[in-house]
């Protein structure tokens, strides 16, 4: 680095180089010369203090103060007039920029005016001659929007200038509007070539969907056509549709349906004779494989093809035309709604009275079909199964976010109008059948399961398993109300039975066959379960009591007897019984293997129910150990504990052990 100017300076001065020359130490020249610069000070102090010196020096600064007072007063008045010009400048300044901006604002506003008003030659020539699907004509048809309403507002506000390019304007949205007409009608039309699937040109229009928005802010007249042409055609073509996919699917139904005459019970004189028909029982009263219809795979599977049942010769129920019939016309309801919504921009009641004017024909065919139908149908589980599915269609409807429903609410109300009154009125026929089934009439009875309650069975436990998703008061009712009259006509046919003991068997077999059924096929906890439990339990001891009396009621009288006599303390009374005593031990040790064989063989002969028949000789050997074990204590009583015939009797756990081994054979 270069050493510093001023260092470099001294170095050359004469001085210091002699100094540095002769070798002296330069802190001690350093203070050499301090000290006589110091006596240099105080010499010319001395001078200048003397009197004619300070009178010089006095006249020196009155000359020098004149001087600068004379230069600080001209410079005091330039900084005033510069400060005046600084002045100045500013305010003209900020007048310029005032200007300025007042300059941009109206250049701004003038050009976004001159930019709404000024039609460009691309989009005359655009709107006059390109077609109404290319993309440019699209984005000309927005801006020639904005500047027509541009043009209104402006004209609003009476802008001399909008009459310069309102004909113009005018003769453009004329020409706009007549190709979009054109183009829309085409397409309207085209809905109505046989054969065609309408999703695709309403896929169409909804590309173009400010082609109606155009319209509607431009020529409502010319919209209002469109929309009417629009409606007629689709509902024209809606109804055209449903009407013939209904007739077809009613081809392809079951040909033997349920009858007026297809009750629980017969109701003419000659049908009280006749066997019930293979086809009554497995259509009208079992649920079968039926129940599917409801079910998630099945409810919203595709529609049925009737021309491919045709050629394959498949038959379906009633259910589950229904069920395609009416899920065609969800998944259609709800595409067109959506459709009218979004390309003729409506919503709420609007959209619901468009929807209605488009689907209200097709709604009504609908209702008359069913109400046609349902007026002469006797299959109860069909329309029961029909109301369930209107209940599901109406959750599927809600959980698809149609911003409304898409099918009024009283369309699926009329239908469940039509459908509940009718279901109504079937189970009130099955309940007059049953009411009017005379036992005498109905031919030769045998202890058995009657026809009629396994009807009943199929019929209720159908209902119940169908009614648990939407539990349905109404229902319950009707299906308790059956229950009664199914009730009193097995007491009524057990009462035709001549013995206590065969009337037991038949109520028995029946009720255990009911409670069976409804078991498998519904749930466990219904009150039809609970109310056959309780009647099958209480006929089932009374039947046991009633098994028990031929073999071993001596016995059974007798501790009867006898234990009401311990309850009054008036046992001495059976002392005299020795011989009935000792006639009642003897005879039961000798004869009660063979009397429970045939007592088990008996009950195998008596109930159709393997299960039921084993559970009914397993409670009456229960039922003997119990009365022997009551016949055991009264023995052991004082007034009986020294008879000889005690010795007769048999060891109980012994007793116990033995008909362990016992095995009737069955």
């Amino acid at each position: 680095m270069p050493p510093p100017v001023h260092i470099q300076a001294n170095l050359e001065d004469a001085l210091v180089q002699e100094a540095l020359k002769t070798g002296v130490d330069l802190r001690q020249y350093s203070k050499q010369v301090e000290l006589e610069l110091q006596g240099v000070e105080r010499a010319s102090i001395r001078d200048c203090i003397l009197p004619e010196n300070i009178a010089s020096l006095h006249n020196q600064i009155t000359a020098c103060d004149a001087i600068l007072e004379q230069m600080l007063g001209s410079f005091q008045s330039d900084l005033s007039s510069i400060s005046s010009e600084i002045r100045t400048l500013q305010e003209q300044s900020v007048a310029m920029n005032l200007r300025l901006r007042n300059r941009r604002l109206v250049r701004l506003q003038l050009g976004q005016l001159l930019e709404e008003l000024v039609v460009p030659g691309a989009m005359i020539s655009t709107i006059l001659e390109a077609p109404v699907t290319e993309p440019e004509f699209l984005e000309q048809l927005q801006e020639l929007n904005g500047k027509i309403n541009s043009v209104k507002e402006q004209a609003f506000r009476e802008t001399v200038a909008c009459a310069d390019v309102q004909h113009i304007l005018e003769k453009l949205k004329i020409k706009a509007v007549t190709k979009i007409r054109d183009f829309v009608l085409q397409k309207i039309y085209s809905f109505r070539k046989p054969m065609t699937n309408y999703q695709i040109p309403q896929n169409t229009l909804l590309k173009y969907r400010f082609f109606y928005q155009f319209l509607l802010g431009n020529e409502r007249t010319v919209a209002q056509e469109l929309r009417e042409q629009y409606v007629d055609t689709m509902s024209k073509i809606y109804l055209s549709y449903f009407k013939s996919y209904t007739s077809r699917l009613m081809k392809i139904q079951y040909e033997e349906v349920a009858e007026k005459d297809d009750l629980m019970g017969p109701l003419t004189p000659a049908r009280f004779f006749s066997k019930p028909s293979l086809r009554s029982r497995n259509t009208v009263f079992t649920l079968g494989n039926r129940g599917g219809v409801i079910g998630a795979a099945e409810l919203e599977a595709p529609v049925l093809v009737p021309h491919a049942a045709q050629r394959s010769d498949t038959r379906y129920p009633f259910e589950s035309l229904f069920r395609s019939q009416h899920y065609a016309l969800l998944d259609n309801s709800c595409r067109e709604y959506l459709f009218l919504c979004d390309f003729f921009m409506v919503a709420g009641p609007s959209a619901q009275e468009l929807f209605n004017a488009v689907m209200g024909k097709t709604l009504a065919m609908f209702l008359k079909h069913m109400d046609t139908y349902v007026s002469a149908c006797y299959d109860g589980i069909a329309v029961f199964l029909c109301i369930h599915i209107v209940l599901r269609f109406r959750s599927i409807m809600a959980k698809r976010n149609v911003p409304a429903p898409s099918l009024p609410r009283r369309y699926w109300d009329t239908l469940l109008e039509l459908l509940w009154p009718r279901f109504e009125l079937i189970l009130e026929l099955h309940i007059q059948s049953i009411q009017g089934t005379d036992p005498q009439r109905l031919g030769c009875l045998d202890t058995r399961p009657h026809y009629i309650t396994r009807r009943y069975a199929e019929f209720s436990s159908a209902i119940v398993s169908i009614n648990q998703t939407f539990p349905n008061e109404k229902t319950n009712a009707l299906l308790g109300q059956l229950q009664v009259e199914v009730e009193n006509f097995v007491l009524r046919v057990a009462a035709e039975f001549s013995s206590r003991k065969e009337q037991l068997i038949f109520l028995i077999n029946n009720y255990d066959m009911m409670l069976g059924v409804l078991m498998e096929r519904a749930v466990e906890e219904s009150k039809e379960v609970e109310g056959f439990q309780q009647l099958l339990s209480a006929r089932t001891q009374e039947f046991i009591e009633e098994l028990l009396s031929p073999p071993f009621g001596g016995m059974i009288a007798f501790v009867k007897e006898a234990e009401a006599l311990l309850e009054k303390g008036q046992l001495e009374r059976l002392r005299g019984e020795e011989a009935r005593v000792t006639q009642l031990a003897r005879g039961f040790s000798s004869t009660w293997k063979s009397s429970v064989e045939a007592l088990s063989q008996d009950v195998m002969r008596s109930f159709s129910n393997f299960k039921n028949g084993t559970g009914i000789i397993q409670g009456a050997l229960t039922q003997l150990i119990q009365y022997y074990h009551r016949f055991h204590k009264v023995l052991a009583q004082p007034p009986l504990r020294s008879l000889p015939a005690r010795a007769e009797l048999i060891n109980i756990h012994h007793l116990m052990v033995e008909l362990k081994k016992h095995k009737p054979n069955f």
